[in-house]
């Protein structure tokens, strides 16, 4: 490990464990979406079990305290990318290989549960990890450095976003054009995941230095330990306003909580709309190919959620957050109208389709930020990181009561009054909005 500590220039680390941290979240929350969709999981399947792989970074505060005290930060984070590779190695071999007919004629989540048992794992393991690296990027070099390489941290990390669910995706769309077999084209680009893991964590276990200030929290009193952790969750659920600012985090995005886990399906589903022996709603969708939704929203829109994002930021910094939260909740809800037409006109053109999702993701990205700066205002005070993260907890569980009633909801009326629905919930984001508005001072 000599090496490592010769590489103490944060260049040397900080873009590729940015990186790292952000290819198993994407693969667990986005890809798995893609890949269940593709191998014919009927969407209210789909819907509550790839929501359920969301709950490890629902609750990864309550086993935070144990990265701290256990181990260095150093160690959670190779021993989290060794775990990560292996279990990414074992989705490869062991994946299903439903026939083409299987997968037209709808496959049951059943037949993927080790599928999800190993996905779920690497979601507590991707947790894990991202509790141990942002801890270690605040020991391992000082604060200015850390102010300094804030953007080169943010920026590796939505590259990795763009490589899952672009790169990644357009592979498996190609192979699967190539062999016409999606199972396969599936396999291949988990094993070319787990490659991609297996290469930085070797990197990892030579580049990434040993920060002196990186060692486990020593902790005389574990009753003092735990009546801390208790005093947190205590005071966050008296502080003034609590009522409201937990309402305002759980239904600001309930009509995005709705869509998000249904938009790579209906950009995949058939065009035709028929009915299956259960009398449920198939088909209705774009119908386009799994490379072409890799470049449409994996890569053109996720470019405009981060501008939408960065713009945001600049307006919110300029203007503050009370003056900016009436055209942010607008930004995040009236685009999301798109899919409404896109159901309605199902158009063929790519160019007409990827124009529609960059400006419902611009406006996401955009209005979102109203949504951070809340958390981060609202979490202010003695307790502000432990706060900030139950906040973000609140943030997750939005998502994720959504997200297991919208695949059922979508097959009982179909996409097109799916998507109305929907998009009437946005009422409740200006309803939020209304109330933090009157209470807000800047």
């Amino acid at each position: 490990m000599k090496l490592a500590e010769k590489h103490n220039n944060p260049w040397w680390w900080v873009p590729t464990l940015y990186f790292t941290e952000g290819i198993p979240y994407f693969l667990v929350n986005s890809m798995s979406v893609m890949l269940f969709a593709k191998m014919g999981v009927p969407n209210d399947q789909l819907s509550f079990f790839t929501t359920l792989l969301y709950f490890p970074w629902f609750l990864k505060g309550l086993w935070s305290p144990f990265v701290d005290i256990l181990r260095t930060k150093r160690w959670w984070i190779i021993s989290m990318q060794i775990l990560m590779t292996c279990l990414c190695i074992l989705l490869t071999v062991t994946l299903p290989h439903p026939s083409a007919e299987s997968i037209e004629a709808g496959t049951s989540v059943h037949l993927f549960r080790w599928t999800l048992v190993f996905f779920i794992i690497t979601a507590f393991a991707s947790a894990t990890h991202d509790i141990a690296a942002d801890g270690y990027y605040m020991l391992a070099h000082d604060t200015k450095s850390q102010a300094g390489f804030i953007g080169i941290r943010s920026t590796f990390y939505r590259v990795s976003s763009i490589f899952a669910q672009g790169v990644l995706v357009y592979m498996a769309g190609y192979i699967e054009n190539e062999t016409k077999d999606i199972p396969y084209s599936w396999q291949l680009t988990l094993g070319a995941t787990s490659v991609i893991l297996l290469l930085v964590t070797l990197y990892h276990c030579f580049f990434l230095p040993k920060a002196a200030e990186d060692r486990p929290r020593e902790v005389k009193d574990y009753a003092g330990a735990l009546h801390e952790l208790a005093d947190s969750f205590g005071t966050f659920f008296t502080k003034p306003g609590v009522i409201l600012a937990v309402t305002f985090m759980l239904l600001y995005r309930l009509s995005e909580g709705f869509m998000v886990k249904l938009s790579q399906p209906f950009m995949l589903a058939n065009r035709a709309i028929s009915m299956n022996d259960k009398g449920q709603y198939i088909g209705g969708g774009l119908g386009l190919n799994t490379d072409t939704v890799g470049l449409i929203n994996g890569t053109a829109g996720v470019i405009a959620l981060l501008l939408g994002g960065i713009l945001g930021g600049i307006f919110i910094a300029r203007k503050g957050l009370k003056k900016s939260i009436w055209p942010m909740a607008a930004a995040l809800t009236l685009p999301s109208f798109v899919y409404c037409y896109l159901s309605m006109a199902q158009p063929e053109s790519h160019w007409l389709i990827g124009t529609a999702i960059c400006f419902e993701q611009f406006g996401y990205g955009f209005g979102f930020t109203a949504y951070m700066m809340y958390m981060m205002h609202f979490a202010e005070g003695p307790y502000k990181t432990a706060h900030y993260a139950i906040c973000t907890a609140f943030m997750a569980l939005s998502m994720m009561i959504p997200g297991f009633v919208a695949g059922a909801l979508q097959m009982a009326v179909g996409y097109t009054t799916f998507f109305w629905i929907a998009n009437a919930c946005s009422i409740t984001t200006f309803f939020v909005s209304y109330f933090v508005y009157k209470k807000l001072e800047n």
